[in-house]
């Protein structure tokens, strides 16, 4: 069994399925961030002896030191954001409903759930050809709910999520079906 926080847990509420982007994802938006972080070494080792008169001129040196730090504190910033929406943007699919936890910020967060009895529809989608080769992509869940379309965005394996999404949601059914009909009986 997993073990992560829900909100509104109930009774006998078990996690089935708990998500992330794939892997891959994150890999390269931090890879991304590396690239932009070599940018002064690389400006620095291209212009040479300039960048040195630069560094020590009185005036403009101490003003290039403090932009390539704020240029550095900024790249740390993005980087962290990236991970902070990577890690903290979660899908957890429960016997009983459907979660989503969307980080939008750093400080912002939006929880959705549905209950897994609504669930009319379930898609999964590859798109392009890293998708393919390493099996990540997108699991739409078209629900009779408010939120009438739950989105896994970029989840490894999505064909199988749909399957077992669509799996626990008959069960679900039946198993509310039956309760419904056990009350009405009494």
């Amino acid at each position: 069994m997993l073990k992560f926080f829900i909100p509104h847990r109930g009774k006998g509420e078990q996690i089935i399925l708990l998500l992330r982007r794939h892997p891959f994802i994150i890999a390269v938006k931090l890879a991304f961030w590396l690239v932009v972080a070599t940018m002064p070494p690389l400006f620095m080792i291209v212009l040479g002896g300039e960048m040195d008169v630069l560094f020590n001129h009185d005036l403009f040196g101490p003003l290039a030191i403090l932009f390539t730090s704020i240029y550095y504190l900024f790249v740390w910033l993005f980087a962290l954001h990236t991970f902070v929406d990577y890690y903290l943007d979660v899908w957890i699919v429960t016997n009983e409903r459907i979660i989503n936890v969307e980080q939008r910020g750093l400080f912002s967060r939006t929880v959705s759930e549905q209950k897994l009895y609504r669930v009319q529809d379930v898609t999964s989608e590859l798109k392009g050809i890293f998708s393919t080769l390493l099996t990540f992509g997108t699991v739409y869940i078209q629900t009779a709910g408010e939120t009438q379309r739950f989105i896994f965005k970029q989840v490894p394996d999505p064909s199988h999520i749909a399957r077992r999404v669509m799996q626990l949601a008959e069960e679900n059914k039946k198993r509310h079906h039956d309760l419904m009909e056990a009350e009405q009986s009494k």
